[in-house]
């Protein structure tokens, strides 16, 4: 990093302190002429106490923190405007719960819902539009020839073409490809045909980075068949003080993402799913917890019918409990309202021949062992509202893949099926907001991995919404 990027990252934090104080200014002025009546000039007079002072500071140093987490201050030649911006918004989510935290702490009493509101959203507003406006600005200053770094690509493979075509045509991240580096080899012709040019191959490269400006190093070769070749350029690179850049893809996985991380002094890239990430998945914990808190208390007279009827009409526990499969194959007990009678369990295997659906699930349609109380919850789904205790304990979630007995696990013939179990399983998923028991076996682990792999809080409400209608109608509720 030169002095001139460091100066410039050292006035835009300042920048970003100075929105935040900003935003609180405003906010305070707002909250106090709203409630007093106190004018602008009133306002500015009044005298800030040491103490108060202080815990400005404090929260400045907390913002500065979270923001250097976030991201907020990294290279973002290669991202684009959604992803700077979803950093913003997480930082200052953040920040805003803190405040709360900081407010509970010291019994400030600005800090209200209101007042939070309007500093969330001002700050973000604010620094949504200095990031954005920024980038107009260096994009405009590179497409002019300043600010512009020069990028190598090792290896010719159809995959480093396509990264090459992606950075010529985008001029405003002020790359400049200088060429490719590899040996003779049959696939080779894909440069020419994309009018790219090989300027020097493996035994010449140390050559090429003493006589030219290289940046950068992009790498794609095979991981396996190519090591000796890369860890070559890499320590070559790392002499030369050469940024380096590698492709995750190197083994061919599609479905995780990768992360640096520290341990003890040393540096891992560890996977890791979307569904995975730390602050989507806190919140997806707190409404779980606040969603299934306030189901129970609603439905608490349901509960209690529910209970009673099973009693009056079967001999046996109100309740059943199951051993499933959870989250990376942690058993646990499910709790559902018990809807077939006492010796269930033992009349299966009697029942197997009878089986209506492929694979390693057992289910048909008129099963002699379900109670007419009991097929009247299932018609309704009354029989899942204990799993929300469940989903409080921790071992569920509202939305997930749904959690399977240990003996339709043990039927699993493919290794492709069980990423299902990476995630915590779920009262309701894809599959049951889409025909629910009427799809295949394959349809289910399909839908199941089609969550996974597009997870988002807002599949997750989307998927919440569409379950009621579904157990309204009682369609394929088995």
């Amino acid at each position: 990093m030169n002095e001139r990027h460091r100066l410039t990252i050292s006035l835009l934090k300042a920048y970003d302190l100075a929105v935040v104080f900003l935003a609180f200014a405003v906010t305070t002025i707002l909250i106090v002429k709203g409630e007093q009546g106190v004018s602008l000039i009133q306002f500015l007079s009044m005298r800030i106490r040491v103490a108060n002072f202080g815990i400005i500071v404090f929260a400045a140093l907390i913002f500065h923190i979270v923001f250097q987490i976030c991201g907020l201050y990294r290279s973002r030649r290669l991202s684009n405007n959604r992803a700077e911006i979803g950093d913003v918004l997480k930082a200052m989510t953040i920040n805003t719960a803190c405040l709360i935290a900081l407010g509970s702490l010291f019994s400030i009493r600005m800090v209200t819902v209101q007042f939070l509101a309007i500093f969330w959203a001002v700050s973000t507003l604010l620094l949504c539009i200095t990031r954005l406006s920024l980038r107009i600005l260096a994009a405009r200053i590179r497409i002019r020839g300043r600010d512009l770094r020069y990028m190598l690509i090792l290896g010719s493979n159809s995959r480093a073409v396509e990264f090459a075509q992606q950075i010529v045509k985008s001029p405003e991240r002020g790359y400049r490809l200088l060429g490719f580096v590899d040996d003779d080899w049959p696939g080779i012709v894909v440069l020419k045909q994309a009018n790219f040019e090989l300027v020097s191959d493996y035994a010449g490269l140390a050559e090429f980075l003493r006589r030219n400006v290289v940046d950068e190093v992009a790498f794609y070769l095979p991981f396996g068949s190519f090591y000796r070749h890369s860890s070559d350029v890499v320590s070559l690179c790392e002499q030369h003080g050469i940024t380096m850049r590698f492709n995750s893809d190197i083994f061919g996985l599609k479905s995780i993402r990768w992360r640096p991380e520290e341990f003890h002094g040393d540096h891992y890239i560890a996977t890791y799913k979307q569904s995975g990430e730390f602050w989507p998945q806190t919140i997806k914990r707190l409404l779980d917890v606040a969603v299934a808190t306030f189901v129970i208390a609603l439905f608490s007279p349901v509960f209690l019918v529910a209970a009673i009827a099973i009693k009056l009409i079967s001999p046996g526990p109100v309740f059943f409990l199951q051993e499933r499969m959870g989250l990376n194959k942690r058993r646990f007990k499910i709790l559902k309202f018990r809807t077939m009678v006492l010796n269930a369990e033992k009349l299966l295997p009697d029942l197997e021949k009878h089986n209506e659906v492929s694979g390693p699930v057992f289910k048909i349609r008129n099963d002699p062992r379900i109670t007419p109380v009991g097929r009247l919850l299932r018609r309704s789904s009354i029989d899942e509202l204990p799993q929300l205790f469940n989903v409080l304990t921790g071992d569920m979630s509202l939305v997930g893949p749904r959690p399977l007995p240990i003996r339709d696990y043990e039927g699993f013939n493919e290794d492709w099926q069980r990423r299902r179990f990476s995630v915590k399983p779920g009262i309701t998923c894809l599959w049951q907001v889409n025909g629910r028991s009427g799809i295949s076996f394959d349809q289910w682990m399909m839908l199941d991995l089609q969550y996974m792999d597009e997870w988002s809080l807002w599949l997750d409400l989307k998927i919440l919404a569409k379950t009621v209608p579904a157990v309204v109608r009682g369609s394929g509720a088995a």
